[in-house]
């Protein structure tokens, strides 16, 4: 058996790659075993010294890897380029605090001396999205591996390039042989390896679906698995809101990777004052994005990664047009080769259309009016999903209180919702457990061992 990677933009193959078979993937685990009995015993500094020539290999192969992004799951060059840098910046974050976050932390109880040490675990496996090859993989894979693990990395099959990509690069470092490594394999196979005892973590990014059949599995084998799984984030804009600032934060946060993102805002929930010059602005701020060629460094609106996904677009804008929802723009495929769906804004939303109870993984904007701050919580909350929310507003106090209480694992005022290496990333409900980044996501993959010296 084999992978073949195609083009969602043209529909061409790419490349084809061969499954490695249990035996070629247990002695890559034996590898990782063997790498992390040396990197292990290596001070957080020793580790952390790899780290800027990881981001210089990063910068150095930029339009290669950028490239290769958008051939293989559709994103626009300019986002790709983009996504490299921020893997080179996460690089260097961890490089100048890693030594701080997993110094051991002094506590007091009933004895002489009291720590609280952080220590790797040993091998942990990764099982990555295609949305963002290098950004998903290296951000757990960056902290996992300075906290001294070593780790093996399953990614999405159409972006199997830019995962042996990944391998290379931590090669290229320096990293010892074995620490990092990407294998191509079938399901049963990982499932195998996510069995083996050596493997002692779990993380996976990805749908609500394969998380519950990972966790399902991790438990089984009591493994620590971290999942960072489905959104559909509230985008709240308050009567008193710069429009003008809210409405180009909608069109960016609902088109990140061309709405193909689990932190893209994607239900537009506005005060009921200003919800029509919102949704009026917001449309034609949408319908003008340039919509083409990835690799052309004008579009803005890429490619769906498959004609599968074209599909679910299409089939959920059908169900909110049949409930009553009005189209301002967009809402059906183009008419050209390739997997293009144009940005979409559905007007007078409710709660029963899929566009607003399902996670939406594309270009569509459902907007819904509210009368007051209560009702923009409810509507909000209202969700199997807690990964991100935004409330926009000019008044800072009440968009804070507002902002905490929202059930999401991150929140933000005045900016849609982005990750950043020195903030913790994860959601709650059914977008997943755990944390990601900063020194909560470091320590993830760590033996929190409590130390404790008492008098002679």
């Amino acid at each position: 058996m084999s992978v073949v990677t195609r083009n969602p933009a043209t529909g061409e193959k790419l490349a084809e790659y061969p499954h490695q078979d249990a035996a070629q993937v247990g002695a890559a685990l034996a590898r990782s075993v063997s790498a992390g009995r040396e990197w292990s015993r290596r001070t957080v500094a020793e580790r952390t010294v790899l780290l800027p020539a990881l981001a210089a290999r990063l910068r150095a192969r930029a339009p290669e890897l950028a490239r290769l992004m958008s051939l293989e799951m559709g994103k626009t060059i300019t986002e790709a380029k983009g996504e490299v840098e921020k893997c080179a910046w996460l690089c260097e974050v961890y490089a100048e605090r890693s030594e701080a976050w997993l110094a051991d932390t002094p506590m007091e109880a009933d004895g002489l001396r009291h720590r609280v040490a952080y220590q790797p675990l040993g091998v942990i496996l990764s099982i990555m999205p295609w949305n963002y090859p290098l950004w998903q993989a290296l951000r757990f894979g960056v902290p996992t591996l300075t906290a001294g693990n070593t780790s093996i990395l399953k990614h999405a099959s159409n972006v199997t390039g830019c995962g042996l990509a990944i391998a290379e690069l931590f090669a290229e470092a320096g990293y010892p042989e074995g620490a990092f490594q990407t294998i191509v394999a079938d399901h049963a196979t990982v499932a195998g390896l996510i069995a083996h005892d050596d493997v002692r973590g779990l993380s996976l990014t990805g749908s609500v679906e394969a998380g519950r059949r990972v966790a399902e599995m991790a438990g089984r084998h009591l493994k620590k698995v971290v999942l960072e799984l489905g959104g559909s984030d509230p985008f709240i804009v308050l009567a008193d809101a710069d429009l003008d600032a809210a409405v180009r934060g909608a069109v960016t946060g609902r088109m990140l990777c061309t709405g193909q993102s689990c932190i893209a805002a994607k239900r537009f929930i506005v005060a009921r004052d200003v919800v029509a010059d919102f949704t009026a602005r917001f449309g034609a701020a949408m319908a003008a994005l340039p919509v083409g060629d990835p690799l052309d460094e004008k579009t803005r609106v890429g490619a769906i990664v498959n004609d599968q996904e074209m599909q679910v677009l299409a089939d959920q804008v059908g169900d909110a047009l049949q409930h009553g929802a009005r189209l301002v723009t967009g809402g059906r495929r183009l008419d050209r080769p390739g997997c293009f769906f144009p940005p979409t804004v559905l007007a007078d939303v409710t709660q029963n259309m899929a566009v607003w109870r399902d996670e939406v993984f594309g270009p569509i904007a459902p907007v819904m009016a509210v009368a007051d701050d209560e009702q923009a919580i409810r509507l909000a909350n209202d969700s199997v999903f807690g990964l991100g929310g935004c409330v926009w507003t000019r008044d800072l106090e009440r968009g804070e209180r507002l902002a905490r209480r929202l059930e999401s694992g991150t929140v933000f005022v005045n900016s849609i919702v982005k990750s950043d290496p020195r903030m913790p990333f994860g959601g709650v409900k059914q977008s997943g457990l755990g944390r990601e980044l900063s020194w909560h996501g470091l320590r993830e993959f760590t033996n929190v061992q409590g130390i404790n010296v008492y008098p002679a």
